[in-house]
């Protein structure tokens, strides 16, 4: 269905892990489905989906948040896919990134998954690296945190003032490139803000 996307935002279940730095992508996620009032319901791929518009008119948004931890979200990912129809050309994968700055965006499609289990089981699952990614930059720990603990802790008090601009500006990044492809997204998003 060309005129169709899967916006899939990673993340581990419960609420244990919400207001987590590796959640990031599921806030997302849930960002683009409030935007249009859109509910998440269980779907038989072992995800929560919500499906709504782009704007009338325009491409369909299927947006998933799969009920496994992030290390095997690849599963749900597949399955998804398989059943809307839709080649990796037409999966959006959002979540953290490490090697990014916190409070920036950056967009690509394929190449490695720069050591994140997510993105790793997602192209494996997919059989592909070949899909988009909204990579959404939580930054590296400071001193020796161990990475691993980072991603799970709670975003800090001065980034949570940060954080709903943040998850707004990716949820505009996923929207810019269903709707005007990857290199006009980048275009927008790589640029420094003013």
């Amino acid at each position: 269905m060309a005129d169709t996307w899967l916006i899939i935002g990673l993340g581990n279940p419960g609420p244990r892990y919400e207001q987590t730095r590796h959640n990031v992508g599921q806030m997302v996620v849930d960002e683009l489905a409030s935007r249009r009032s859109a509910a998440f319901r269980q779907h038989k791929a072992n995800a929560r989906v919500a499906e709504a518009w782009l704007r009338p008119g325009a491409a369909k948004l299927v947006l998933a948040k799969p009920n496994t931890f992030m290390n095997v979200s690849g599963g749900p990912a597949a399955n998804l896919a398989k059943f809307y129809g839709l080649g990796a050309d037409r999966v959006v994968v959002v979540h953290d990134e490490l090697d990014i700055p916190f409070d920036t965006i950056k967009l690509k499609t394929g190449g490695g998954h720069g050591g994140h289990n997510g993105v790793r089981d997602v192209a494996k699952a997919l059989g592909t690296p070949d899909f988009a990614r909204v990579r959404v930059g939580i930054g590296r720990p400071p001193g020796r945190q161990d990475p691993a603990d980072w991603v799970l802790d709670a975003f800090g008090a001065t980034e949570r003032k940060t954080l709903p601009i943040l998850v707004g500006d990716a949820a505009d990044a996923v929207e810019h490139l269903a709707e005007e492809g990857l290199v006009a997204a980048q275009q927008r998003f790589h640029a420094p803000r003013p």
